[in-house]
């Protein structure tokens, strides 16, 4: 799905009343992407695996990154070999090789272990836990852990999760809804800040939904993916 950056501006946020003025201001935004997000679950498998290649294109590196790339490789994703997509990813992403490796090895494993019905597959889980679980943990899906997961998951119109970027953990420090800003490194981690952030989320009155565009925005000054 081609999604354009929408600039909101920057916004400093020192307290509780600072985050829903935020929120309050840009929520149209947020609301119209996340409709179209729910899009490109609809327009089916293809689309939905675009989704899964901007989330390994952009871990350990960037969302611009990952949109990017995503616009190099849009045509070719279901057919191109790995040195294929390594050449188009030259000079726009930092590891070219390894994730057009990734994004290789995903798609067979995909291709023939499901047929490539991924909206099948997706739907089959009766959990949003074990949904994601599937994405996060499974060693055939490469370059993705419980951030990417759930970014994808996000992006295809599923919600409940929180994306724990180095912004959203920075901004949730910020406001002493966790200690320091570092990563969570596993799975129990993860859901310990999550968890930490819904209860938050909660409490302020945003959706988790939208929580993590809010923090996102308020270092970036845009809503991207």
């Amino acid at each position: 799905m081609r999604v354009e950056p929408i600039q909101v501006g920057r916004a400093e946020i020192r307290s509780v009343e600072d985050l829903i003025a935020f929120h309050r201001r840009i929520r149209p935004y947020i609301l119209r992407r996340l409709a179209e997000f729910k899009k490109s679950f609809e327009e089916g498998n293809e689309a939905i695996f675009e989704e899964l290649v901007f989330c390994i294109l952009a871990a350990g590196a960037s969302a611009r990154m990952g949109v990017r790339g995503v616009e190099a490789l849009r045509g070719v994703l279901l057919s191109a070999p790995a040195e294929e997509l390594a050449e188009r990813l030259q000079g726009l992403h930092l590891y070219p090789a390894s994730r057009a490796k990734y994004i290789a090895e995903t798609r067979d494993y995909l291709a023939s272990k499901f047929r490539f019905r991924l909206k099948e597959l997706i739907l089959s889980f009766d959990d949003a836990m074990g949904r994601r679980d599937f994405f996060a943990k499974n060693r055939h899906i490469k370059g993705i852990g419980y951030k990417g997961a759930s970014h994808f998951l996000r992006n295809i119109g599923f919600s409940g999760y929180a994306i724990l970027d180095k912004h959203v953990l920075r901004g949730l420090a910020g406001l002493g809804v966790i200690e320091g800003g570092r990563p969570p490194s596993t799975r129990r981690q993860y859901l310990e800040i999550e968890s930490k952030m819904r209860e938050f989320a909660e409490r302020v009155g945003i959706p988790l939904d939208e929580m993590d565009f809010v923090l996102w925005a308020a270092r970036t000054g845009m809503i991207l993916k």
